[in-house]
């Protein structure tokens, strides 16, 4: 099933990168990099890729096609780990490097959740004339780590949940961005103990009603797993986790002062599924982002793309559909 997709693997600045690149079927699709996070992989987005690149056959608008491109994230599966150039803060330099120099789209959107959400970001505030829009299904959480003086209820409410969330459920962050060897030796060892790290939260970020395998079959919670198995990257794949803690006091103050010069004038749609993580207000959203469709969807959690695929494809299809010209 997966080599029914085109895959390449090859050096994108000094690192090798792995991606699957599928041309539109239509008149004139629209280039769209679509970009993963924790603890999933490029096959988040299997069910996904058909849809987009072949509107005509799944019921949408031939008109509405798009050339997918979906990179693995650097230190995950079969893409390479990349410290330098700011690891995490650089991955969306090493994107648009993929998409320009490499692929020769110019002019292309962007979706992203999870990481692939602060990946996007960071690629639309520094390339605003390569990115045309930004589609995501969270609110890029590290905003929250700066709160603004002036609050509304809801945006005060939302970082109670943060906080609460945190306090709950975030220990293994703080473990991978703290003691990511201590943990990815046990994990390496066990297939099972590596099933139950990235299972449990398919479980608990998915509209499942506690039984995961209401929204994913076995194969693809273990085509997932395996993807991090057979290549050992459990490790390398914490380190965006490992970035922001250890990120420093300059380095938060780059990120903030970049923020006013892209990703804040590139159009943004937002389509948020209940059963995510958190559920920030539009007003937090619209603090970062010139927020151009925001969408409560009725169903679908964290891994929408694979969870929901035909909500997510129509919804992105609709965000880009006035902007392709």
């Amino acid at each position: 099933m997966l080599n029914r997709f085109h895959h390449f693997r090859g050096p994108v600045d000094g690192t090798e990168i792995h991606l699957i690149h599928e041309k539109g079927l239509g008149p004139a699709p629209l280039p769209l990099l679509l970009t993963h996070g924790f603890p999933d992989s490029f096959f988040r987005f299997s069910k996904l890729i058909p849809l987009l690149i072949d509107p005509a056959a799944h019921g949408g608008d031939v008109e509405d096609a798009f050339d997918v491109v979906v990179p693995s994230l650097p230190g995950y599966g079969f893409s390479e780990a990349r410290q330098r150039g700011g690891g995490l803060f650089g991955f969306g330099e090493l994107w648009h490097e993929l998409m320009t120099a490499e692929l020769g789209y110019s002019r292309f959107g962007v979706h992203g959740g999870d990481w692939g959400s602060t990946v996007s970001e960071h690629l639309a505030r520094s390339h605003a004339s390569s990115v045309i829009g930004v589609h995501l299904t969270d609110v890029p959480f590290w905003h929250s780590f700066q709160k603004p003086g002036e609050l509304s209820a809801n945006e005060q409410k939302y970082l109670a949940h943060i906080e609460r969330w945190q306090k709950e459920n975030g220990a293994y962050a703080m473990i991978q961005g703290t003691v990511p060897r201590t943990a990815a030796i046990g994990l390496n060892d066990s297939p099972a103990g590596l099933a139950a790290w990235i299972v449990e939260k398919f479980q608990a970020w998915s509209d499942c009603g506690d039984d995961v395998e209401k929204s994913f079959s076995k194969d693809e919670l273990l085509t997932n797993v395996m993807i991090y198995w057979t290549t050992e990257t459990i490790e390398s794949s914490f380190q965006p986790y490992r970035d922001v803690v250890r990120a420093g006091a300059m380095r938060w103050l780059a990120e903030a002062a970049k923020k006013w010069a892209g990703s804040s004038a590139t159009p943004t749609g937002f389509a948020m599924f209940p059963r995510d993580i958190s559920h920030p207000p539009r007003e937090w959203a619209e603090r970062y982002f010139n927020v151009a469709l925001w969408t409560e969807m009725p169903s679908g959690g964290h891994f929408a793309a694979l969870e929901r695929p035909e909500l997510l494809a129509e919804h992105i299809r609709t965000f880009f559909r006035p902007l392709r010209h």
